[in-house]
């Protein structure tokens, strides 16, 4: 038999943690809003920030969790751990970014871990930089694939990349984190 103090303590405890329960829903954002709210406009615009959706961002700090939605409240899938790592927002909520990564694997992540600093990831194998964007020029160094490069500008087939110290252009079909008809300079 529980006294009634105990049992009062008990109850206590119950309600404490629905009014938690409680709270925590109220946290959460519902999903068919987030839908309405984190669309591109009509102009491919993000209606938080109001740049392009998509585009491409990279990784700020050395690790950065993937939830399932928009709130520190929902659960957290996996964390991305490679700073640099390019990618791709898709979709905006508050303070969130949808991002997808070169797999398509992809969750709800703070703005605060996202920088606008440019890099790619190198998707062929011993990938060789140009001095110039073209093939018949000297090499200046040769990249596996997987290694995470700084993005600097890019021309309509070639972008300019510089990776452990080594600089030179590369094909655009070589690397995830830049669109095929992209310019940057």
């Amino acid at each position: 038999m529980i006294s009634t103090s105990k049992y009062w303590q008990i109850a206590a405890i119950v309600l404490a943690g629905l009014c938690a329960v409680a709270a925590n829903a109220q946290e959460t954002p519902d999903p068919t809003e987030v839908a309405a709210q984190s669309a591109a406009t009509a102009d491919g615009r993000g209606p938080v920030t109001n740049l392009p959706l998509p585009r491409y961002v990279s990784l700020k700090g050395g690790e950065a969790n993937v939830r399932r939605g928009p709130s520190l409240s929902h659960r957290i899938d996996w964390i991305f751990t490679r700073p640099g790592m390019p990618l791709q927002v898709v979709a905006e909520y508050g303070n969130w970014r949808r991002v997808i990564d070169r797999e398509g694997q992809g969750g709800w992540v703070h703005y605060i871990m996202l920088s606008g600093n440019r890099t790619v990831i190198v998707d062929d194998d011993m990938l060789q930089l140009h001095s110039r964007a073209a093939d018949d020029t000297p090499i200046t160094a040769v990249l596996e694939s997987g290694v995470i490069a700084e993005l600097g500008s890019c021309v309509i087939d070639w972008c300019r990349l510089s990776a452990g110290g080594y600089k030179g252009w590369a094909p655009k079909t070589a690397l995830w984190g830049v669109d095929t008809d992209e310019i940057k300079e």
